[in-house]
């Protein structure tokens, strides 16, 4: 798995929502529904080869993509305290791409913030999960609790 492959699993694989995922260079591909299925990507905002965010796309399999939705780390995190004295004011978290090596800049994501990311995606994913799977999993859920 390259970089990106490794983030994109920190991010996903506790997702309650995303099934039977993917991994496939810069993007994490899964099953959301009967014809619905997501892609998810690191994308830039307009500086190369510094990924500020990260993009769900939802994808009809008959009729293609349906709707997208670009989640920003300024807005997920926002700004992060570190240590380095040349941010001061601390550094809103993104991933660069330098001389065929990609790694988070300055800041590296704690485990809660990738769970922070991945509620924020799941949160999204939900919106266009089938009526029966969320009513078997309400089933699924109340039979547990008998």
């Amino acid at each position: 798995m390259n970089f990106f492959e490794n983030e994109l699993k920190k991010v996903m694989e506790k997702s309650a929502i995303l099934r039977e995922q993917k991994y496939v260079g810069r993007a994490c591909f899964g099953t959301v529904g009967k014809d619905i299925r997501a892609r998810i990507e690191f994308v830039t905002t307009g500086t190369a080869d510094q990924y500020e965010g990260i993009k769900t796309s939802i994808i009809n399999r008959k009729e293609g993509v349906v709707d997208s939705m670009l989640l920003r780390f300024s807005d997920i995190w926002g700004k992060r305290k570190v240590s380095n004295p040349n941010f001061k004011d601390g550094i809103i978290p993104c991933i660069w791409a330098d001389d065929g090596k990609s790694d988070w800049y300055v800041y590296h994501p704690t485990k809660g913030d990738y769970r922070q990311l991945s509620a924020g995606i799941d949160q999204y994913l939900s919106v266009f999960q089938d009526m029966e799977m969320t009513q078997g999993e309400q089933d699924g859920s109340m039979q547990q609790m008998q």
